[in-house]
Formats: structure tokens, sequence, C-alpha cells
């Protein structure tokens, strides 16, 4: 399924599973018992060191994807290797499918070209609101996906946005730490509440308008709809986001764009930094 370079003298899989992929329990018994992990053809003694530049090979029996592929793959990939994809999810587009009917999600576009590669496998990371374009990462197999995950939970994928806001924050930088809740007299909609969950957002002023200003904001939590609720609760919603408090534009809808993703490959070992144009 795919191969892992070893850099660090002495490793053994074992350290290498549980201490620096820190996969869970049921994965690592999975892989154990199934002698997934082999070299040069043979299984490897699981505590044995191994020599830096030592090539594993993983082999396992890969899930299936529940994603419909659609008949042509219509996203833009700006990255991939053997473990993860990145695409840009155009605005408009949902992440995921909500019901049964929906077929022209990303993941059913992602799906379409991961089965043009003969492949079977592919679960989104994080997901992005449908008014939200930009950057998403997806994992290709079920180890890459458990080890995306925890780094998404303890924050060591940074996750850069862009959005126009109305008015001209005072501060040219600053963090909005503010939980968020569900707003209990609108089903989609969210508020801060102190009964909500922890949400922090960091933004830097870009450029400076009348009436409006540019910002990078960078996501510490990812809460649903968390930059669009963090900008409105400072008092300067998303220009158009008329959700949550902002002026109707003429070309409707609001400007919300995942400009860029970066993290420390955990497979290749190597800086990972992906830009959305």
């Amino acid at each position: 399924m795919f191969t892992y370079e070893v850099v660090q003298e002495g490793l053994t899989v074992e350290d290498l599973l549980r201490s620096n992929w820190r996969l869970g329990k049921k994965i690592v018994h999975e892989l154990r018992m199934a002698k997934a992990v082999t070299m040069n053809g043979e299984p490897v003694l699981w505590k044995d060191p191994l020599k830096a530049g030592t090539i594993l090979n993983f082999a396992f029996e890969m899930p299936t994807s529940n994603y419909a592929p659609t008949n042509s793959c219509d996203v833009t990939i700006r990255y991939e290797d053997e473990h993860c994809l990145i695409v840009s999810k155009p605005k408009g587009m949902a992440t995921h499918p909500n019901e049964p009917t929906d077929h022209n999600t990303c993941m059913n576009h992602v799906m379409k070209h991961i089965q043009d590669q003969g492949g079977q496998y592919a679960e989104h990371v994080h997901r992005l609101d449908q008014g939200t374009k930009g950057l998403l990462l997806i994992a290709k197999h079920p180890i890459a996906k458990s080890i995306f995950d925890r780094m998404i939970e303890e924050k060591i994928i940074t996750r850069t946005y862009a959005a126009e806001v109305q008015g001209n924050i005072r501060s040219d930088s600053g963090k909005i730490n503010a939980s968020i809740g569900k707003d209990r007299h609108h089903s989609s909609r969210r508020v801060v509440s102190d009964s909500g969950q922890h949400a922090v957002t960091h933004y830097e002023v870009i450029n400076r308008y009348k009436g409006t200003c540019v910002v990078h904001l960078v996501l510490e939590t990812g809460r649903t709809h968390q930059i669009r609720v963090h900008m409105a609760h400072l008092g300067h919603p998303i220009v158009g986001d008329i959700m949550y408090g902002a002026r109707e534009t003429s070309y409707g809808g609001y400007e919300l764009h995942a400009i860029q993703l970066e993290f420390d490959h955990p497979f290749l070992n190597k800086l990972v930094v992906v830009k959305d144009v």
C-alpha cells in the first residue's frame, strides 16, 4: 500500500507506530495480526532496531469509502502523494454528502480521481462550509486518516483563511477566544456561548479599505462557522454574510477562502506548505 523510509537510527516498528505515529491500539493490533509491515518481502520483528535508510513496506486490507464517484473530477488538486491529497473546493460545493441523494460534493469528485488511480479509499480530515472555498486535506489510507485526525486535534496543521470584513478592525492583529454553541432559535446558526465548545481564532489585518479590511485568519480549533461567528462577535462580520449580521452584497453570499495548509508530513519527514490562489 505504501512505503516508509526510516530516518531515525535504531528505531523499531513498535516505536514508529506507538510513539512516533501514536496510532490507536486497535490499528496497531490489526497491523501486527496481519503481518502488514515487511522489509525486502519478509515480516519485520517489531522490537528489532532498524538502520536509518531502511525501507518498510506497509500492506493491509484497504476499506472502501462510500462516496459515489462523479463522471469526472472537477475539483483542482493542489498537492498529492501516496498518503494524502489537497484539493481546492469551489464555493457553493458541500464537502461531503449529507443526504443519500447528494452526489456532487467535493468528496464525490475526489472519489472519481481516486478510482481513476485504482484506489477505493478517501476520507476528508477536516471540512469547509459550503459557502467557503479553498484547501481541503484528504487522507488516502486509514493510517494517514488516524494520524492527520490527531494532528488536527493537536493544532499542528496550520490552516490559514482570508476574508474581507465590514469596518476596520482597530488592532492590526489579535486572538479571539470565545466558545461557540448552537443557536436555539436557528438550526444552522451558531453563537458565542459560555456553554459552547472551546474555539480560538487568530487574525491579522492585511489590507485596509474604506469601510472594510482584508484579514488573514488562523484556526486553532475547527468549530462549525467558527470564523464567521468570531468575526461577527468582534463586530466585523464577513462582507455579505447576512446570517451573521453583515449587509447583503449585490452578488450574494460571502467570501471566505482557505488559502494555505502547512504541516510536517508524518510519512515523508518534510514540511508541506500548499497555497491556493
